[in-house]
């Protein structure tokens, strides 16, 4: 079983959205990431450099939430996923984007798509 780094509530603007208005105006757009990796070497050198620096990724998963428009979540997910697992440490990563202002008309309080990709030979 791997342990987990989980970063909760990225918030950026993004231009994400099937409907004209989203892509022109923007909304807020909200991440929750737990990358699933071996943390023994980190707790083991006291070393960053044997981690994923949360800070620095947590810098991409907002770029990614501002970035290139994509008219589903799951494609907003799945950029997010990929840059996840272009760590080496990282096995898997789970992410889940909320679209609290999405354009539903009846009363809510949050959409949200959750993936969860794992690298091959990993159990998904």
């Amino acid at each position: 079983m791997s342990d987990r780094i989980t970063l909760t509530g990225i918030r950026a603007t993004g231009y994400h959205g099937v409907y004209a208005h989203e892509r022109r105006e923007g909304q807020v757009f909200i991440a929750d990431v737990a990358l699933e990796l071996s943390l023994a070497a980190a707790a083991q050198s006291d070393d960053v450099a044997d981690t994923v620096h949360y800070g620095e990724f947590a810098d991409q998963v907002a770029a990614v939430l501002s970035g290139e428009p994509a008219d589903l979540l799951e494609t907003v997910a799945q950029r997010i996923a990929d840059r996840a697992l272009a760590y080496a440490r990282v096995d898997a990563v789970e992410v889940t984007i909320h679209k609290p202002q999405a354009p539903i008309t009846v009363p809510f309080d949050d959409v949200s798509v959750t993936i969860r990709r794992a690298r091959e030979g990993v159990p998904a």
